[in-house]
């Protein structure tokens, strides 16, 4: 900002002394660093705006570009899928392919049935016995009723 050195502080130290007196130096000293604060708050305050512009305007054009560039993919996708279709015509065009009378062409598709499964159902490898009879957890237990199941009775 402003260079100054420690032998010009010492001047105007020196001067503001003999000019304000010793009594109403420390109140002007102390009015001059808060207008100072208050200086740098407001440029830093100017700086951090216009940053922030500068980054808006480089956003808006990345978005103008990513656009154009998804415009010129959404193009491109149309295009193959149009010639896509074209060709899809072209081969499945049923009076310029001589030979679909055959049997093989009019094959009976089998009816869907239901697998039968039921997905909710859970299908261990471990069966209920071995895990009753080894103490192997089926259910969630928080770590309160854990320790009351080894905790000793009470007798009252």
């Amino acid at each position: 900002m402003i260079d100054i050195g420690f032998s010009k502080l010492a001047l105007i130290g020196a001067v503001a002394l003999i000019v304000i007196g010793p009594e109403k130096l420390p109140r002007v000293a102390r009015t001059v660093g808060t207008l100072l604060g208050k200086a740098q708050r407001y440029v830093a305050d100017v700086k951090s705006e216009v940053n922030r512009s500068m980054e808006l305007d480089e956003l808006k054009k990345m978005k103008e570009t990513m656009e154009g560039a998804a415009r010129d993919v959404e193009q491109s996708i149309q295009t193959s899928a149009s010639e896509f279709e074209k060709d899809w015509a072209q081969a499945t065009d049923f009076n310029t392919t001589p030979a679909l009378d055959t049997p093989a062409s009019s094959t009976v598709v089998p009816a869907y049935r239901h697998p039968g499964k039921n997905w909710r159902l859970k299908r261990g490898a471990m069966p209920q016995w071995y895990k009753s009879r080894n103490g192997v957890r089926t259910k969630a237990q928080s770590g309160a009723a854990r320790m009351a199941r080894h905790r000793p009775p009470k007798f009252h």
